[in-house]
């Protein structure tokens, strides 16, 4: 892992970027330098690491006394895309244009993109988890919840889970979601132009955790309230501290 840039920020982190092989990543720690648990943060479907949702949300549980990182694995954010990705994007934009079915489009290139991302998010957790000052366990909050779940499913230092439901999520992750039986906090816009309700509460009802809780509010994709932070900072509270 190579750091290329350090900045102390007003808050009392410090932002860190770094490079792991082609991945490139973020990490914001606590400027006390204490040792914290670890939060993996990733964004929906490929979105950049440097979206300012996901800093804000990443900066915010910083300051509550955790590590937190995120990278681009392959496909998102500014790393490339293969031509297959790029032409069922394309197909997609037009198919929503035209207000046709988009599911088997979705199926396409994010079940492949979930695919190629977990080695990279698991090689990233291996280096993460060697430097001084990081420690387990290990928490994972996003709007990519099939990266997450499948995440879950496979890699046994995550202890905790926190998705957004507003992502779609292949077939085959809702299968896997009856595997997940970690604590997990599952956030729902119930009035999400793009994701069914009902498909929502489909998966919720599927995840195989003992503990698990719902939050409904009211609003479109990107309404979620601010003071589900707070409450997503206690959700990791109870598990990682």
């Amino acid at each position: 892992m190579h750091f290329t840039s350090e900045q102390r920020l007003d808050d009392g982190i410090v932002e860190c970027e770094f490079t792991l092989g082609e991945i490139p990543g973020t990490l914001w720690t606590p400027e006390s330098g204490a040792p914290a648990p670890l939060v993996l943060m990733s964004h929906n479907n490929g979105l950049p690491k440097a979206d300012p949702r996901l800093v804000a949300r990443a900066r915010y549980t910083a300051a509550r006394g955790y590590a937190v990182a995120t990278i681009d694995a392959e496909g998102c954010g500014d790393r490339p895309r293969s031509a297959a990705d790029e032409q069922a994007r394309a197909e997609l934009r037009r198919a929503m244009r035209a207000g046709e079915p988009v599911d088997e489009i979705f199926e396409s290139f994010i079940g492949p993109m979930v695919e190629k991302a977990v080695p990279d998010w698991r090689t990233t957790l291996d280096a993460l988890l060697a430097l001084p000052g990081i420690e387990g366990p290990v928490g994972y909050s996003g709007g990519w919840a099939a990266l997450g779940i499948r995440l879950a499913v496979v890699e046994p230092r995550i202890a905790a889970v926190g998705f957004f439901a507003g992502g779609y999520v292949p077939r085959a992750q809702r299968e896997e979601a009856r595997q997940v039986t970690v604590p997990l906090l599952f956030l729902l816009q119930w009035d999400d132009e793009g994701n069914p309700r009902r498909r929502a509460l489909d998966l919720f009802d599927a995840f195989g955790s003992e503990e698990k809780t719902l939050h409904a509010n009211l609003g479109g994709h990107t309404g979620t309230p601010w003071f589900e932070l707070e409450d997503g900072c206690r959700f990791l509270d109870r598990h990682l501290k």
